[in-house]
């Protein structure tokens, strides 16, 4: 995190999403506060609360992917949800302290791939060298020769499909139907209560060499690997980098005075995210969670109701808020060319695997940003996503018709677009359904 000031983060989320500054730069703003935070004396550091954001702008404009990229760049753990999948509690449904649940997993998950890293070279040279013996049993220093010989056979994958024996762990899994039944809202984790009751069994399984890395690879991961360790390790970093980022926050928001009672899928959940958000404790089956710092990004488009319309107390929870734009033909036209991660360049290469030579030119580019503008404004405005479904309208044939056997050079431009498109485009009765 040292190196990422918000500048260096606006430097790096440019090369994946285009325009959108005062998102980019509120949400630069939030992540660097958390590392300043850290380093602020220990008396203060409680008292500085994290900045939430709300994101407001039409579908389609990068809130989603700035959140993304966002944790992903900083390594920070991070979960989507869409509030809409909640209930208020006493009815049947998802209740808000499961998305704590949920962040504590993926933090797992994100200390679990870190520790591995480290001990990555040494699991693959004991994999390898249980494949040798299962290959070669007995073989001595006199044989030598023929086991290094092997060596090389595995690592260039031409044993990949000789047959072996492997003995493997069949562990049961009675309990973990108990896991899911409630308990560990209570921060109770049935497995490992019960595991130990239940003798594991071995097992001899004949597989494939490459299915047997596989297996052999999760087995010594476990030896390096101890989840009771990287437990309490994981919900510290949940605590301190945690991002959850809140879809459709404004699916569970209403305009004030419109005659009706309590909904509980709006003002019920609302009451309900409003500890969470606050800062409670969250039991959860590996240590319990305080919420006080973990980062909130909500997201809504906010076109029948606003912000405002939220209960007070929540809105106070989200001091930043930042509009999204909506995007016009030269924004639609950098997204098809200048990200690392561009559309077109994903169909080149697509298309590369089946022998085809896709080659997009300017004109054809803007062509295809203007078309998505105009259908934006004149259907529903999707934002970028309108770009999916026209490239996938303009490439249908060559999709279809690919592979060739000796190989096209296919060049998309203007005309090759607007042939593709007049028909479907000058109805738009028709568009609605395809486009």
């Amino acid at each position: 995190m040292t190196e990422y000031t918000p500048t260096r983060i606006v430097e790096k989320l440019n090369k994946y999403i285009i325009g959108q500054e005062m998102a980019k730069k509120a949400i630069a703003i939030s992540i660097r506060n958390r590392y300043r935070r850290r380093n602020v004396p220990v008396e203060l550091r409680d008292e500085i609360i994290p900045k939430n954001i709300i994101m407001i702008g039409p579908t389609g404009v990068g809130k989603t992917e700035l959140a993304r990229r966002l944790a992903r760049l900083t390594g920070c753990p991070f979960i989507k949800v869409e509030v809409t999948k909640f209930t208020e509690v006493g009815y049947v449904g998802r209740d808000v302290e499961s998305m704590i649940r949920d962040l504590v997993e993926a933090s797992i998950n994100l200390e679990k791939k870190q520790r591995l890293l480290k001990y990555e070279e040494r699991i693959k040279i004991n994999v390898e060298e249980i494949l040798l013996d299962l290959i070669l049993p007995g073989s001595g220093e006199s044989e030598s020769n023929t086991r290094e010989k092997f060596r090389d056979m595995l690592r260039n994958g031409s044993m990949d499909n000789k047959i072996v024996e492997i003995e493997i762990d069949e562990s049961t899994h009675n309990v973990e139907v108990l896991s899911n039944a409630g308990f560990e809202e209570m921060g109770i984790n049935i497995s490992s209560m019960f595991g130990n009751l239940f003798p594991s069994k071995k097992k001899l399984k004949k597989v494939t060499i490459s299915q047997a890395k596989e297996i052999l690879i999760r087995m010594e991961e476990e030896k390096f690997v101890n989840l009771d360790e990287i437990g309490g390790a994981s919900i510290k970093r949940t605590e301190e980098m945690g991002i959850i980022f809140l879809d459709e926050i404004d699916k569970i928001v209403r305009k004030q005075f419109d005659g009706r009672g309590p909904d509980v899928s709006r003002e019920g959940v609302q009451r309900d995210l409003l500890p969470i958000v606050e800062g409670s404790t969250v039991n959860t089956k590996h240590g319990q969670v305080r919420t006080d710092h973990i980062l909130f990004i909500a997201a809504g488009a906010f076109n029948i109701s606003k912000p405002a319309d939220m209960i007070p107390e929540l809105q106070g929870r989200f001091p930043i808020r930042v509009s999204l734009n909506s995007l016009g033909s030269e924004e639609l036209f950098r997204i098809l060319k200048e990200p690392e991660n561009a559309l077109t360049l994903q169909y080149v290469e697509l298309l590369k695997t089946d022998n085809v030579n896709l080659i997009f030119k300017e004109d054809g580019l803007r062509e295809i940003a203007s078309l998505a503008a105009v259908l934006n404004n004149d259907l529903e405005n999707i934002g970028a996503r309108r770009l999916h479904t026209i490239l996938e309208k303009v490439l249908e044939d060559v999709l279809f018709e690919a592979p060739y056997e000796n190989g096209e050079e296919l060049i998309v431009d203007s005309t090759f677009v607007k042939r593709k498109m007049d028909g479907i485009v000058n109805d738009l009765e028709m568009a609605k359904y395809i486009l």
